[in-house]
């Protein structure tokens, strides 16, 4: 195994491997819950200081493998829309939760964020209006469920 010199009394070994090497996260300090928490805490932050406009939060543990929350927010227009996903993307990265997964930032319509715990969407009025996946993921009223 090669050994490379970076700097007196600092070694790095190198290890060549041959074909598909597989890729392994960085193990959060936080496991499950408090991370997941800790994430949406994050997330509402971000998204207010951006002054993102509707702000809701599902929690959809146990209704989905996705993930643990959704956050659906609305911004006035293409531009806005792509500012509070950019400040977003940037407060993930700067609190150590690394690059999140992104959908249609250049058009600013529909902004998706996965960030592993937390599914953030962000929309001009009229397509949230359209989509409506507030109501997909809204648990039943208890009413409903008696009937």
């Amino acid at each position: 195994m090669p050994v490379l010199s970076l700097r007196k009394g600092k070694t790095l070994t190198t290890v060549h491997a041959k074909g598909r090497t597989s890729r392994v996260p960085p193990k959060s300090l936080e496991r499950g819950a408090d991370a997941a928490a800790r994430a949406l805490e994050l997330v509402l932050t971000s998204v207010e200081d951006s002054k993102a406009e509707d702000i809701v939060s599902i929690n959809i543990a146990g209704k989905s493998a996705l993930g643990d929350y959704m956050v659906v927010v609305t911004g006035r227009s293409n531009r806005h829309v792509s500012a509070i996903a950019d400040h977003l993307l940037r407060d993930l990265k700067d609190e150590g939760f690394g690059p999140a997964r992104v959908e249609g930032l250049e058009a600013g319509d529909w902004v998706l964020i996965d960030t592993g715990d937390v599914i953030v969407h962000v929309f001009r009025p009229e397509i949230r209006e359209f989509y409506n996946i507030e109501k997909m993921w809204a648990a039943p009223d208890e009413e409903e469920t008696l009937h």
